[in-house]
């Protein structure tokens, strides 16, 4: 398989001992709803993982997500005041959830965080504003942002965000096509829902536009199945 091509699900969909035996890349799902209080339990998860594979994490809901959303039900903690969460907005409260997930990167040695927006996060002046002085603010060291969003951005306002921020602008490629950013990173959520599975056309179509060093990362039902059937037909490469 090409090397610059990595290929996981969204979350381990197998226990983990076999998952890390089948694939070299997972996103982390549950810093989403709800990261680790102890690091502890994170620095076993590095040290259970081999050398060579790789973590991307999604960042904290706090961050992106307002509290009133139905993913704050997977919620074991308060910080602050509620009213202050999501949409990068320039509160002490996502801040300090920025630290968190900041620390945790470090420990899995991540290179990739996932930033996600809901659909409510709409392309006007307060949350462009915000995102510029969330990513200008924070500590990034060596981490690269991916921001998926899922409010339809203008291409030019998407184009002018990621120059500006440093930005890699995610996408599930069946849906909108990815910007000439320095590598993709794609979450494939399956066609029309959930439910999907990926034909063998499909991931030759996916496999077809890859022409730079890329995240797959497969977030459909069927996410072991498509994600082992695509890993066999880039090894045909090899």
């Amino acid at each position: 398989m090409r090397e610059n091509i990595k290929v996981g699900c969204c979350g381990f969909c197998l226990r983990r001992e076999k998952y890390f035996e089948k694939f070299n890349l997972v996103e982390l799902q549950n810093t989403f709803y709800q990261p680790p209080q102890k690091f502890s339990s994170v620095e076993k998860l590095r040290s259970l993982a081999p050398q060579h594979f790789e973590f991307t994490l999604k960042a904290w809901q706090i961050i992106t997500h307002p509290a009133n959303l139905p993913t704050y039900r997977r919620l074991k903690e308060n910080i602050g005041k509620r009213e202050n969460y999501g949409f990068f907005k320039g509160s002490k409260e996502v801040f300090s959830a920025w630290e968190r997930i900041f620390k945790i990167a470090k420990i899995l040695k991540v290179k990739v965080v996932v930033f996600q927006t809901p659909s409510g996060f709409k392309e006007n002046k307060e949350n462009v504003d915000n995102l510029y002085k969330f990513f200008t603010k924070i500590e990034r060291d060596n981490l690269k942002f991916v921001w998926e969003e899922r409010a339809n951005f203008s291409y030019l306002t998407l184009k002018k965000i990621y120059k500006d921020l440093d930005l890699i602008i995610g996408v599930d490629p069946f849906k909108k096509k990815p910007l000439d950013c320095e590598f993709y990173y794609f979450r494939l959520h399956g066609k029309g829902s959930y439910n999907y599975k990926y034909t063998l056309k499909e991931l030759k179509e996916l496999k077809a536009i890859l022409d730079r060093p890329s995240y797959i990362l497969f977030n459909n039902i069927y996410m072991k199945e498509s994600a082992l059937k695509f890993k066999k037909l880039l090894n045909k490469d090899a």
